[in-house]
């Protein structure tokens, strides 16, 4: 996981609106195997460590349905230490028959997906090793190929345990409204990097030469921004920062570029131009 921690810029939680308390608690510990953090009330605060948050739900009074084709969250990415992990939560999955929306390989990676009660997309992903990892002129080449069909050959006997202490968000994908717009305000603002670039559909972007700690597209969303109101998906995520100033440093580029940045109960947070809420933390 040495891509998520000093110098680099990464996701690490995201705070999710849900129509149904107790059915998403059922989902995320049970079927995904994560461990409550904290319970208050109508909001529930999941981990993989015992310590960090990773997903926090909560069931707002009054709530909308998730309305897919709009800006906000297209999946959330959870990283697995090892290839074993991913095989062995494929096999619990397929045991509980949930539904899965599919397996690739990405060439960096292999992964699959599936989406949570209220259709936020979940990914759930190995690395391969960096060093396997092909890149030109500062992209890194990704695709979306078949995932192997002999995965679950790495069980060798072992038993799904519940999700992996080691498990972090990996990364986050987004869908946006401009992507022209939101490339600019997360290289320039934010300071990511541009590593893969698929026509005026989708972005990848990253620090410390990931292959991605952010994706952006407009597949369902282009010229669709979120709109005010609960409704089922996420609210915010939050975006660590690590090296010394480098929260500060964004900070004032995105105030320059008139970004609106503002402290909300002690958080320091900004929308992007598809009016996504971002936690901007300095981790000390």
């Amino acid at each position: 996981m040495a891509f998520h921690n000093y110098p680099n810029t990464f996701a690490s939680e995201v705070f999710l609106y849900v129509s149904n308390l107790q059915r998403s608690l059922d989902f995320y510990r049970q079927t995904l195997g994560l461990r409550v953090l904290k319970k208050e009330q109508n909001i529930i605060v999941f981990t993989a460590n015992g310590a960090d948050p990773l997903v926090t739900i909560e069931q707002p009074d009054s709530i909308i349905p998730r309305r897919p084709r709009t800006a906000g969250l297209y999946h959330i990415a959870l990283l697995l230490p090892s290839r074993t992990d991913l095989a062995l939560i494929l096999a619990h999955l397929l045991k509980e028959g949930y539904p899965l929306q599919g397996g690739a390989d990405h060439a960096v990676s292999e992964a699959v997906y599936l989406a949570d009660p209220d259709g936020n997309g979940i990914e759930l992903y190995h690395d391969r090793p960096s060093e396997q990892w092909k890149w030109s002129n500062g992209k890194v080449f990704m695709t979306t190929e078949a995932l192997d069909d002999h995965i679950l050959d790495e069980l060798d006997g072992r038993e799904w345990r519940g999700m992996p202490e080691q498990t972090i968000m990996g990364h986050i994908h987004l869908q946006v409204a401009d992507l022209k717009a939101s490339e600019r305000f997360y290289c320039k603002g934010l300071g990511f990097d541009l590593v893969a670039n698929f026509g005026d559909q989708a972005d990848f972007i990253s620090t410390g030469g990931y292959h991605h700690h952010i994706g952006l597209n407009t597949w369902r969303s282009k010229g669709v921004p979120v709109t005010e109101g609960e409704k089922a998906g996420m609210r915010d995520f939050t975006l660590v920062f690590t090296g010394p100033d480098n929260r500060d440093a964004a900070i004032e580029r995105l105030k320059a570029m008139g970004a609106p940045v503002s402290e909300q109960n002690g958080r320091v947070v900004v929308s992007d131009p598809s009016n996504i809420k971002i936690v901007l933390e300095q981790k000390k």
